[in-house]
């Protein structure tokens, strides 16, 4: 299993946990709200028969506790008549008065306020969220006179334990978001340090032993008289391509120096060096727009295409072919480079995944050589890189979009 795999599958293990933390966490709420709603209703039903006993009670030697029962109740609670008019209420709010008194009869400055609207509000939130309790009147000769409704809601203690569990996990996830992004953005910060470092001590490795190549190359072209030997130049050509490769690592970690330059051209100079050094049964085809520029670091960019043919020739089994594409987007300033090979293509779950550090199909793959593109197109040429189409089977298209640098002549008048 690759490192990325490694890790995906314990983000997986993760989530599950996580999961399971919060479901238990809302199921355990779910049963504390159910018993106190319940204890809840059971008070409401008791409110409801004090108020009841106290207008039934014959022996006044028991409504003092017929009304400490009635007033021990927290419940938010509404009486109303058989026609919906409001008698009674508790448990709201006090400065608010659903009584409308004459203005000579209102004395007190801090009596409460008229206010209907802020009843009848409460009221229908009554309704909504449980069924009244009925108490029949009893009038004379024990027929019935008339009836009250008595409505409750749920205490505030009751909705605030409904919504802690969702305000708790939504605070839980803010703060693991927020550590896990300082966490990820610490753990990069020090990988990309250990990166440019080995980077660039590779360079320095490198310096020295191309230098005795290059001076050995010369020496042999003067011993043999064979400056025109075509095995020295290709020789010539693999030490510049380690010098190449030298000065690629030696960028890494530094805002790379853009030139305008034609698209076409660079691509097909690697095109073209890269292709004799493959296998025979691949064919190589160059087609495009060879006016395009865009802003390019020849070194850098060439890495790029680099990994992406290497990756089309290791899709290839036996023989094959391999398109370069350059052409200019219709809609927008872009250039896009599409690279076709006819290999095992790859799945289309993993059109993102190909990207990630760590993630290879070959078994002596690192893993690094499109996670590295990637970083080279994004970060340093400002582009985008992804992969347009693969089937199975078929072969895979990876394009690069760059933006590109119009160019004007002037003209004399």
């Amino acid at each position: 299993m690759n490192a990325y795999q490694n890790r995906r599958l314990w983000n997986y293990i993760l989530l599950f946990f996580a999961t399971i933390i919060a479901s238990g966490s809302l199921m355990y709420t779910r049963y504390l709200v159910k018993n106190i709603a319940r204890s809840e209703r059971s008070r409401a039903q008791i409110w409801a028969l004090s108020m009841k006993e106290t207008i039934t009670a014959d022996n006044n030697s028991t409504l003092s506790y017929v009304f400490t029962v009635r007033d021990s109740s927290t419940v938010p609670a509404i009486v109303t008549n058989e026609h919906g008019e409001i008698l009674f209420s508790k448990g709201l709010d006090t400065t608010k008065t659903f009584i409308d008194l004459p203005k000579d009869e209102v004395i007190d400055k801090k009596a409460a306020k008229y206010d209907p609207e802020y009843f009848k509000a409460q009221l229908e939130t009554m309704k909504a969220q449980h069924d009244p309790f009925r108490i029949d009147l009893p009038g004379r000769a024990g027929t019935l006179n008339g009836y009250w409704l008595i409505y409750y809601k749920d205490s505030d203690l009751l909705t605030q334990l409904r919504l802690f569990p969702y305000v708790q996990l939504s605070v839980i996830a803010i703060f693991l978001l927020l550590a896990y992004t300082a966490f990820n953005t610490s753990r990069k910060s020090e990988q990309n340090q250990v990166w440019v470092g080995l980077a660039k001590e590779t360079a320095h490795q490198l310096g020295t032993p191309i230098s005795s190549l290059m001076a050995w190359l010369e020496l042999l072209k003067d011993k043999f008289n064979a400056e025109e030997d075509p095995l020295m130049n290709e020789m010539g050509n693999d030490i510049k391509r380690l010098e190449i490769v030298a000065d690629r690592f030696s960028k890494i970690g530094s805002v790379p120096k853009l030139e305008p330059l034609v698209v076409f051209d660079v691509v097909k100079d690697f095109v073209d060096y890269f292709k004799i050094r493959v296998s025979h049964n691949i064919s190589f085809e160059m087609s495009g727009d060879n006016t395009l520029k865009a802003g390019l670091n020849v070194p850098l960019f060439d890495w790029v295409i680099e990994n992406l043919l290497k990756n089309a020739v290791n899709a290839i089994d036996g023989k094959g072919s391999i398109r370069v594409e350059v052409i200019a987007s219709k809609t927008r300033d872009l250039v896009y480079i599409d690279i076709i090979d006819s290999g095992k293509g790859i799945p289309r779950s993993k059109f993102n995944t190909v990207f990630q550090p760590g993630y290879t199909t070959r078994k002596r793959g690192w893993g690094l050589g499109l996670s590295l593109t990637k970083r080279i197109v994004e970060n340093y040429h400002n582009g985008h890189i992804v992969v347009r189409d693969s089937e199975l089977g078929k072969g895979t298209t990876f394009r690069i979009s760059l933006k590109t640098i119009k160019t004007y002549e002037t003209t004399e008048a």
